[in-house]
């Protein structure tokens, strides 16, 4: 299977969030300029707003930012593999862009840290082969130890997609910013649209 990668350019994108600046580097990304039409929020709860007041969810936040609808398909309660049986979603869809947030609710199932890697990476030549940029969004794979950190970059270096690395950092345990232990509030989807919204618009223009 052979995807279509073309270069951004490299260089270093700086967004201030909660009094800190975040960096992203941008590489040579798949697809990129895609042709599609579509830009889809493919997830769990997370994506679903899950602790967010109506309408105030990342996604639709996001969606408001770049003046364009963002579909979301966040299912709660959905691993990597749950992922993987209604990818075929995506069929109603010219995706340009897929934000693909998955990853969470393995670790807290106990599934071994190889199959969530094997299923992010068919998920990400699934939606490659669409003809879609994939924008990867990085979860924790622990509290104390994140399990998960060198696995999503190597997914971005392996796959060429754009990325946000753990779009929970500096969220989990504040209370200010938590509904519960792993979904944010409302100001915390705020602070993730915050993150993801300087990525996003990089592969859109």
């Amino acid at each position: 299977m052979k995807f279509q990668t073309t270069t951004l350019g490299i260089f270093l994108v700086a967004v201030t969030v909660s009094g800190g600046f975040y960096f992203f580097k941008t590489e040579p990304i798949t697809n990129y300029p895609s042709s599609g039409t579509d830009i889809i929020a493919f997830g769990d709860s997370l994506v679903e707003g899950v602790g967010a007041a109506d309408g105030n969810d990342f996604v639709a936040l996001l969606s408001k930012r770049v003046g364009r609808p963002i579909i979301n398909l966040g299912h709660s309660g959905d691993t990597t593999a749950a992922g993987l049986v209604r990818i075929d979603q995506l069929d109603a869809y010219k995706p340009k862009v897929v934000l693909l947030l998955l990853g969470g609710n393995d670790y807290l199932r106990k599934v071994p840290i190889s199959e969530t890697r094997k299923n992010l990476a068919e998920l990400i030549q699934n939606i490659q082969s669409r003809g879609a940029v994939v924008l990867l969004l990085g979860v924790r794979g622990g509290i104390l130890n994140d399990r998960f950190d060198s696995e999503f970059e190597d997914l971005r270096d392996t796959y060429h997609t754009a990325f946000v690395p753990d779009v929970l950092d500096g969220l989990l345990g504040d209370a200010g910013l938590m509904s519960d232990t792993v979904h944010p509030n409302t100001t915390g989807h705020k602070v993730i649209a915050e993150k993801i919204y300087p990525v996003l618009m990089q592969v859109l223009n």
